[in-house]
């Protein structure tokens, strides 16, 4: 079912030289000037980074707001709702890319194991304005933008890899009990909630998803997460509720529907005992 509370927007949405293209980039103040409609909330469809270099401003990320700065980078995974609202002095760069696009070099599961691409993450580095290491190639992937080349797209994805793997070594690392296996099927576990949530509410559905059995998968969560596998399920249809209550004038009921509840009145008591709130509350609150 498709979530319609707010705008997905595509790839397509961004023309740059090239028709069709699966990745974009352009400055910052020149994207928002081309595009006002990504001043209000919505989604994507496609994976996006945002390096500021200047100036001042803030970027809601999931209904959490961080401060943009000089040295701030932004990693978003499709689906996830956000909006900025910029100082005048702002600038920087935006990046776009589909994963197809990336992992038809990259292959496996590199792009899905980022730190900064785990929901359990904040979305946002904050590296020394004076950092020398990832601006340049941002300011590079902005170029190689610019002008069809033979071999563009592989320069401009080998670019973005680079760019995600520095970007990487700035995230605390690991401790070895989570480098494993287990992690692993956490992670896997989270990336087929963010595909199923409007579906499939059991712990059993993913556990068998998962070729786990349900305690099994229960057992994980608690131990990497300190949360039952349940309890995760809830909080992200909850999650999705709130960003379309906040951002879209859908009704209660038409939210239900959007997540795949055929009764609107389980709907809010669900909602009320996992949000702490009914829906209209809530939303008056907002």
């Amino acid at each position: 079912m498709k979530a319609a509370g707010h705008p997905v927007l595509a790839l397509a949405s961004f023309p740059q030289a090239q028709a069709r293209s699966p990745y974009y980039c352009e400055r910052l103040e020149t994207h928002v000037v081309r595009f006002p409609h990504v001043n209000v909330p919505h989604a994507h469809d496609f994976y996006l980074l945002l390096y500021i270099t200047a100036g001042t401003g803030r970027h809601t990320v999931d209904l959490v707001t961080y401060e943009l700065r000089p040295g701030s980078v932004f990693f978003l995974v499709p689906g996830q709702v956000h909006h900025w609202q910029l100082g005048t002095d702002a600038r920087g760069y935006v990046v776009f890319f589909d994963t197809d696009f990336y992992l038809f070099r990259y292959p496996g599961n590199g792009l899905y194991a980022y730190p900064f691409f785990d929901s359990a993450q904040a979305p946002v580095l904050y590296l020394e304005p004076s950092e020398t290491e990832i601006r340049p190639l941002f300011e590079r992937l902005y170029v190689e933008g610019m002008v069809p080349h033979a071999n563009q797209a592989e320069v401009f994805r080998t670019y973005l890899h680079l760019s995600l793997e520095l970007a990487a070594r700035h995230y605390p690392a690991l401790p070895p009990a989570e480098a494993n296996p287990a992690q692993q099927q956490i992670r896997q576990f989270g990336a087929l909630l963010n595909q199923h949530y409007r579906t499939k509410r059991s712990v059993s559905d993913y556990a068998g998803l998962l070729h786990l059995s349900a305690n099994h998968l229960n057992a994980l969560c608690r131990r990497g997460l300190n949360k039952t596998a349940s309890a995760l399920i809830h909080e992200r249809v909850v999650l999705e509720a709130r960003r379309l209550l906040s951002h879209s004038g859908l009704g209660v009921a038409q939210v239900a529907y959007e997540l795949g509840f055929e009764d609107a009145s389980y709907f809010v008591r669900y909602f009320r005992k996992y949000a702490g709130t009914t829906p209209e509350a809530f939303r008056q609150q907002r």
